[in-house]
């Protein structure tokens, strides 16, 4: 009797522990009673039914590196459903342009489960639809683009991605928030006519700038040529009007000079004689000695007109004689 009762204690144990299920933060489970759906386990203690209930399995493909470097997949069953965000890293693949050029294109994407539920009874393996969904989607909207537009379109690629596959993949529980082409990468061939252009297209722009700073230099050069000629013109004009401003006053203030002298002479000379015959003998001596101050000068003709500038001068000699009597 103490034994059944033994086998009896040790079954129910196995029983209850079978029951026992421990699901970790982030998780859920999917319970079915008799193949049927029940309820979902959330995180923490849970206890189901042994026989009766059992967790649903879901597919989930799995993608490891080996030690040759090489990554190869597998499809693992498991129970626990994880909710956190998941990255799939695809494998590589060939699209084809609109232009015909083949390239090779690699992917990521982040997705989330929102509905446990969805995802166990929706899709029959959940990673591996949306790999193959991703695949197609981004052949197809390559296939609408040249290559240059691919090359330079990755954020509009990316946006566009994630709305079809977030659209398509409603029904299955899983919400995708982000998608990320790593590399676009053409044939050998087109890489390097991509350079060659780059490279002639880098050349053209230098010599349009240098072209453009050679401009630049001598339209400021002209510029500043002609500023300094018209500085250096108005200068010399300036110059100009202040020399001959400069010999105007000083012709003015000799004649009004000469003219003081003319006057103070005639002034004393008034009540004395003709002052008149003065000034023009003086200025006649003047000038005779003027003609006569040469070097080689050794004769000297005296103009008809000299005997009445003589007379004149003999003139004057009898008046100064006269007021040397007196």
């Amino acid at each position: 009797m103490s034994l059944f009762l033994l086998i009896l204690i040790i079954a129910a144990a196995i029983f209850v522990a079978k029951g026992v299920v421990i699901v970790q933060q982030a998780e859920v489970v999917i319970v079915e009673r008799l193949g049927k759906y029940d309820r979902t386990l959330e995180s923490g203690l849970n206890y189901i039914i042994p026989i009766l209930e059992a967790p649903r399995g879901i597919a989930w493909k799995v993608t490891q590196r080996g030690l040759d470097g090489t990554t190869y997949s597998y499809i693992k069953e498991r129970s626990k459903i994880d909710l956190r965000e998941s990255v799939y890293d695809f494998p590589r693949q060939t699209v084809i342009t609109k232009d015909n050029v083949s390239i090779s294109i690699n992917a990521l994407l982040y997705f989330q489960i929102i509905d446990p539920k969805s995802a166990v009874y929706e899709i029959q393996n959940l990673p591996d639809a949306i790999e193959k969904l991703t695949q197609t989607t981004l052949r197809n909207l390559v296939g609408q683009l040249d290559l240059d537009e691919t090359l330079v379109s990755r954020d509009k690629i990316n946006n566009e991605l994630r709305a079809i596959l977030d659209e398509a993949t409603n029904k299955w529980g899983v919400k995708v928030n982000r998608v990320e082409l790593q590399d676009i990468i053409p044939p050998s061939d087109i890489q390097s006519a991509m350079e060659k252009q780059m490279k002639a297209e880098r050349d053209r722009r230098a010599a349009i700038l240098e072209a453009e700073g050679q401009k630049k230099s001598a339209i400021l050069k002209a510029e500043g040529q002609k500023e300094a000629a018209i500085n250096q013109a108005e200068g010399e004009k300036q110059a100009a009007i202040l020399k001959a401003e400069g010999i105007a006053q000083a012709r003015v203030i000799e004649a009004d000079a000469e003219k003081e002298a003319i006057s103070r002479i005639i002034a004393a000379l008034a009540d004395k004689g003709k002052p008149d015959q003065y000034l023009v003998a003086m200025k006649y001596l003047e000038t005779m000695q003027t003609i006569t101050s040469g070097e080689n000068n050794k004769i000297v003709y005296m103009p008809y007109e000299a005997t009445g500038i003589l007379s004149s001068v003999d003139g004057i000699k009898e008046m100064f004689k006269g007021t040397a009597g007196k």
